[in-house]
């Protein structure tokens, strides 16, 4: 059973039909919308300020989601991935988004709609990414400007395939 802890009288809410794996962590002023999933080893600390998720979110193996203090919150919204050992510290990511595998997305980062973020970027604090783009590097920079329907298929199909695997851990498939 995940670890849900209360803290600073804060305590995890969760939507409905969601997954959280038997390693995951979600501590204190965390709200979570319907049918998301927090897979193995991932750390939601809403600890110091909050953490707010939309819904058709999966945050993968190994993913850090925190805050500043008072002085900044993590906003994810509708439909979105964040990939295996993401780091996500006090961001505003929009619907529709894909952060890549080993990213870190600092404080203050605006990420707009439609738009995904490389493997292993690093996103610095304060950087706003604008609608239908990508971006990739150490510091991350706009690599390109893409339409929607590009990025919504191959984006709905991995929030759809992490629904879909959250479905068989939830049905009991075990030795």
């Amino acid at each position: 059973m995940a670890l849900i802890k209360k803290v600073r009288g804060f305590i995890p809410q969760m939507g409905e039909n969601c997954f959280l794996a038997e390693t995951a962590v979600v501590i204190g002023d965390v709200i979570m919308g319907d049918n998301c999933s927090v897979w193995y080893g991932a750390v939601l600390r809403g600890d110091v300020n909050s953490i707010r998720i939309g819904n058709n979110v999966n945050i993968q193996d190994g993913s850090v989601l925190h805050t500043l203090y008072e002085k900044s919150q993590v906003h994810i919204g509708d439909n979105v991935s964040i990939g295996h050992n993401v780091t996500i510290h006090g961001a505003r990511i929009s619907n529709n988004v894909l952060v890549g595998i080993g990213a870190t997305v600092l404080d203050h980062v605006e990420i707009g709609e439609n738009s995904i973020v490389a493997a292993n970027s690093l996103v610095l604090t304060g950087t706003k990414i604008e609608p239908n783009s990508v971006w990739a590097g150490v510091p991350a920079k706009k690599v390109k400007d893409i339409e929607p329907h590009q990025t919504s298929e191959m984006i709905n199909k991995i929030a759809n395939n992490y629904a879909m695997y959250a479905g068989w851990y939830k049905a009991g498939d075990s030795w």
